[in-house]
This record gives structure tokens, C-alpha cells and sequence, in this order.
């Protein structure tokens, strides 16, 4: 799908799925289970962010139903995201690059990765989502 069918989503906080005791910074105790909780990142300063996804469509095997589908590319997470207990991030782009990751190249591949690496370089504050 990367330089061929790529999009944009357009949102103002994240969601991820750790476990506790990587929030809380510690192993897990002898016969503790791992406990799933869920965490929501907020950029700050509050802010849209414009995600760097790629999509497709996949034809049905009875050629009536197509699968749509879409994923947003995600990279190493910066060190207040990682310190929560995940281990990656969606990737923001800038504003000014929206247009050409929209129209990829895909004899140009390094341009797109020109724009992922130009990203938003952006902070993040968490708490458990409700």
C-alpha cells in the first residue's frame, strides 16, 4: 500500500492498550496476572493531528462484498509515551506535507519517507480512559 494508497485521519487524542504494571513502572509480582488498562493521550499544547495512514480494498471472494480497510502508520514512541508503558505512536505529519502524501509517488518512496521523518514533534500527557 506505502507510495500507492495512502490517507489522512484527522484526531485530537489517541488510545492505547498497556499493561498496569508497565504503567507503574514495575515487574509483575509472583503470581500476579498481566491486567490490561486503557490509556488516552492528549497532545500539548490541545491540538489536531493528521495521521499518516495507508488503505485498501480487498475484493469479496463472491465479488458482492469488498473489505475496506485502513491502518495508521505508527513509529518509536517519544520518552513521556514510552514511560507510560507503550511501545509506539501514531505518526502526526505536518500540515504543509498533507498534500503530497496524499498524491504518492510511488516511484518516489524516499519523498514519502522525507514526510514521515519531518513529522510533528509532538508532547503527550495520559491518564486512563474512562
Amino acid at each position: 500500500m506505502f507510495g500507492h494508497h495512502h490517507g489522512i485521519i484527522i484526531v485530537t487524542r489517541f488510545y492505547e492498550n498497556v499493561s498496569r504494571h508497565k504503567l507503574e513502572g514495575r515487574e509483575l509480582q509472583p503470581g500476579e496476572k498481566e491486567e490490561n488498562v486503557v490509556l488516552e493521550f492528549d497532545p500539548k499544547p490541545p491540538q489536531e493531528m493528521l495521521v499518516a495512514c495507508l488503505w485498501s480494498i480487498s475484493k469479496g471472494a463472491d465479488h458482492r462484498t469488498d473489505l475496506f480497510s485502513f491502518a495508521a502508520i505508527t513509529d518509536e514512541p517519544p520518552s513521556e509515551v514510552l514511560a507510560a508503558g507503550h511501545d509506539r505512536r501514531i505518526v502526526p505529519i505536518k500540515p504543509e506535507h498533507v498534500d503530497a502524501w496524499l498524491s504518492p509517488d510511488p516511484n518516489n518512496l524516499a519523498t514519502l519517507y522525507a514526510i514521515l521523518d519531518d513529522r510533528a514533534r509532538l508532547h503527550y500527557e495520559h491518564r486512563l480512559a474512562a
